[in-house]
């Protein structure tokens, strides 16, 4: 189906990648009662990491957001496979885990890259709350992993 969120991704010239396999034992999306939980969603982009490592050591700053805006382009196609159609999706609450140095407090920086492609796309659906969260480490070394929770209005 195509609607209002798919004529500004073509206009931004955007296209949402293809949902991304899950590595373990869980799915990308779930669907229950009008809310969506999107699994944590690593900057993959063909399989691969664009950036690998820890923020402020291997990656920088804005190479951190570029993976978080990465992340929310595959929560919104992981999304997309469960509600078929984006234009009733809200952006509730964005979860984002940046790996990082201890002291190091590039997390919120790092999750604009999201937060900025989310809104750009989805407009005032696209305004959500957030939790910016430094971590040790991530799977298979990724620099961010983002979660999404949307709501899907009538």
């Amino acid at each position: 189906m195509s609607g209002r969120v798919e004529a500004r991704l073509a206009e931004l010239g955007i296209e949402l990648p293809p949902v991304v396999p899950a590595l373990a034992v869980y799915v990308p999306a779930v669907l229950i009662d009008g809310w969506v939980y999107t699994a944590g969603q690593l900057p993959l982009v063909d399989g691969e990491l664009p950036y690998s490592g820890i923020v402020d050591v291997d990656v920088t700053v804005e190479e951190g957001a570029q993976c978080a805006r990465i992340c929310a382009l595959n929560g919104l196609a992981a999304i997309k496979s469960v509600v078929g159609n984006l234009d009733r999706v809200q952006i509730v609450k964005v979860t984002g885990y940046v790996a990082c140095p201890p002291g190091s407090t590039a997390q919120p920086h790092v999750l604009n890259g999201a937060s900025i492609v989310l809104g750009e796309i989805l407009g005032d659906a696209g305004v959500h709350a957030r939790s910016a969260v430094g971590v040790s480490a991530l799977p298979i070394n990724a620099p961010v992993e983002v979660e999404l929770i949307a709501r899907i209005r009538e």
